[in-house]
């Protein structure tokens, strides 16, 4: 292998939560493919680099998966540094793996960083811990955008006992309640909703399973956003003690 791509997670938006691993890289850089939802102020570790636009968001026109494949291979054997720059963790819902293994494949060494993602990222900055001795065992973290438009097994997770971090749900929130409801969940469950994890701007919105959908109507809720169903999102513990300190 005689060429490399580093697959990067910028973190959930807050500059200072990148790693130090990833700055390294972005500091190698020759060239940044880079997310929407990449926060722009992490450029500041790459100011020679060239940046190359290639996001992804529902909704909005998206730079087409085999493009981006074809893109970092030409870099690559090229003998550039390649970055490529992802929101949040590169293999939660970032499609590391795919890109990894493609580039594995046309015999491109790849070095994969850990970003930290939104869903720990949002819930702390909420206060909520998403595991908790005693009241939450474990936490589930799940999209409920897929590629092939397939349900995910809602009894399965509502009885699992553990929190769930729903990433891409806010246009499927009457799917999601209903599911979980008919999954046997309880309907006071307590849920936070998540909006621009880790910004300046990020906001939450308290509600319980039963009424979701319409706290999120009335809040205004819009994408990107991160739920939090279960126990903890009733907590505010991590808040409080940080307001205490």
């Amino acid at each position: 292998m005689s060429a490399k791509v580093w697959l990067v997670g910028a973190g959930p938006g807050d500059p200072e939560l990148l790693t130090l691993k990833a700055v390294k890289a972005l500091n190698q850089a020759e060239i940044v493919m880079i997310d929407d939802l990449v926060n722009p102020a992490v450029l500041e570790h790459c100011p020679d680099a060239r940046i190359v636009p290639v996001g992804k968001r529902g909704g909005c026109r998206s730079t087409p998966q085999a493009f981006i494949h074809r893109l970092m291979l030409r870099y690559a054997r090229q003998g550039k540094c390649v970055v490529r720059l992802k929101g949040g963790d590169p293999c939660i819902f970032g499609r590391g793996s795919e890109e990894a293994d493609w580039l594995a494949e046309h015999g491109i060494e790849v070095e994969m960083v850990n970003g930290i993602t939104a869903g720990l990222a949002g819930a702390t900055n909420c206060g909520i811990p998403l595991t908790l001795r005693g009241v939450a065992r474990g936490v589930t973290l799940v999209t409920a955008h897929t590629q092939d438009d397939s349900s995910l097994n809602w009894p399965a997770l509502a009885q699992s006992g553990t929190t769930l971090v729903v990433y891409m749900g806010v246009a499927k929130l009457p799917d999601i309640r209903e599911s979980l409801l008919a999954g046997g969940m309880r309907a006071d469950m307590p849920v936070a909703m998540i909006e621009n994890a880790s910004l300046p701007h990020q906001r939450e919105c308290r509600s319980n399973l039963a009424s979701m959908q319409q706290a999120a109507h009335d809040f205004q809720l819009k994408s990107p956003a991160i739920l939090v169903i279960g126990e903890v999102a009733a907590q505010q513990q991590i808040q409080a003690l940080a307001e205490i300190a």
